[in-house]
């Protein structure tokens, strides 16, 4: 069971601004009260330093609020129909939000009727928060704390637990459970998983911006294995075929002593979270990593199988992986360019398993590789050679990016010297035939053949000898 240690409340307003203070009393001041809500209370508990400040206010109108806030800072309304003001104040933002109850009017994350009541109390307002530990409230003026349904509890004891029933009818919470899971090393609670069961028949009424938002944040988080488990538990992830047959691949123990792909896949998406965070990757590198890791093995279920002495084998799986791969990312709605970066990862996840690294090798590795890097790659590989426990983590491709900055081609791609205009002025038509011939003459140049004009003169007088060209 996880355990997290949390920062007593009396410590809480000392990571709160000065701005934050004067914007609750000047509501005080007015006859209203602001209590902080969702994940900065959260966030506080645990001691981090909250990203976004969203406080819920009571016993003032909105029209009394806008006045309030106006001399403060710049403030507008960005979500009238969920009563939501957005205040800046010397470069700090506060979200304010009047209560509100929210009632179910037709399919989708968005089909609801909304009611604001600014004299509502704080435990009906809190009914509609979707887990526990995003539903306690924190008054920075006098450091009282709300906590109806027990979410300090289940955020030390490393439950997710939905607030009350009315969690089902929102389907886009259950890919924030698994964002959530993954951030905060979380386990659904069997409630919660049958809940989010549930809402299977609706997930299809998701928009696709809000998929990969979900699955963004889980690319980010510290824990990724736990979001797969919990996506797991919901049965959700069924919705995603191309990881489901990971559950029944088994793996050689002789390799992997963790077990079958599933659970080596969980390990590695782990050790790409660690080491995102070791190297400070910036937030789209993050995700070529973690988004790599998660689909480095899907081409083993394909190709594995057991020979007559009982050992595992999976020929060509990386190879095999590029479809799934493709298909997983289409599921989850992930941009095109992040296809570009993963399926070059996936197919040449195992190289560094062909021997010592020769200068060509290097070379051919980092064309196919673009637009992705090396240095991305042996990352990947690290991850996949370190997601193994209880083997240590290793480096089994630092050979290959040793060599690779010693050549410097994976930091800029090597300009072709046999062109279109190359082969114009020597008298060869463009057509199909001029398109092999180049890409024919890049292989050979990556491969050392030639490294000017008039060595690939040489190279392209014995090609046509050799080939009619």
């Amino acid at each position: 069971m996880t355990i997290h240690i949390l920062q007593a409340p009396s410590l809480w307003t000392q990571q709160l601004s000065p701005a934050l203070i004067k914007l609750c009393q000047n509501i005080a001041n007015a006859g209203g009260k602001a209590w902080l809500v969702g994940g900065c209370v959260r966030d506080l508990c645990l001691g981090i330093k909250p990203k976004d400040m969203d406080l819920e206010v009571y016993g003032l109108s909105a029209d009394n609020l806008q006045k309030i806030t106006h001399p403060m800072g710049h403030s507008e309304q960005v979500g009238k129909h969920f009563g939501v003001l957005k205040l800046w104040v010397k470069g700090e933002a506060f979200d304010l939000a009047l209560p509100r109850t929210e009632k179910k009017t037709h399919a989708g994350h968005a089909g609801f009727d909304i009611s604001h009541d600014i004299h509502l109390s704080p435990r009906i307002a809190s009914l509609r928060r979707d887990f526990t530990i995003n539903a306690m409230m924190f008054d920075p003026l006098t450091s009282e704390r709300l906590d109806f349904h027990g979410g300090q509890k289940d955020l030390q004891c490393g439950r997710l637990r939905h607030v009350s029933p009315a969690f089902a009818e929102d389907p886009l919470r259950v890919l924030r459970a698994m964002q959530f899971a993954a951030r905060f090393r979380l386990k659904l609670t069997p409630e919660t998983a049958q809940l989010c069961h549930d809402l299977l028949p609706e997930a299809s009424t998701l928009a696709c911006s809000r998929i990969w938002g979900e699955w963004q944040k889980w690319a980010h988080a510290t824990y990724p294995s736990f979001g797969l488990q919990a996506l797991h538990d919901s049965g959700w992830l069924g919705l995603y075929p191309s990881l489901t047959p990971l559950l029944n691949c088994p793996q050689d123990s002789r390799w992997h002593p963790e077990g079958n792909a599933w659970k080596h896949t969980l390990q590695v998406c782990d050790q790409a979270s660690l080491i995102a965070k070791r190297e400070n990757l910036d937030e789209k590198t993050t995700e070529y990593l973690v988004f790599s890791a998660l689909c480095h093995d899907l081409g083993k279920p394909e190709t594995t199988f057991t020979d007559e002495a009982g050992y595992i084998h999976s020929p060509k799986h990386s190879q095999a992986g590029i479809e799934p791969s493709r298909v997983f990312l289409q599921n989850i709605a992930a941009p095109k360019w992040v296809e570009r970066y993963v399926t070059p990862l996936v197919y040449d996840h195992i190289t560094h398993l062909s021997g010592q690294p020769s200068s060509r090798a290097i070379r051919r590795l980092a064309h196919r590789l673009e637009p992705a890097s090396i240095e991305l790659w042996e990352r990947l590989v690290e991850a996949d050679a370190s997601g193994r426990a209880p083997s240590p983590p290793s480096r089994p491709a630092l050979p290959w990016l040793e060599k690779a900055r010693d050549l410097a081609s994976h930091r800029q791609k090597i300009k072709p010297i046999i062109t279109g205009k190359f082969l114009i002025i020597r008298g060869i038509s463009s057509g199909k035939q001029m398109g092999a011939i180049i890409q024919q003459a890049y292989e050979a140049q990556l491969d050392g053949s030639f490294n000017d004009e008039d060595s690939a003169d040489h190279w392209l007088l014995q090609t046509s000898h050799n080939h009619d060209v």
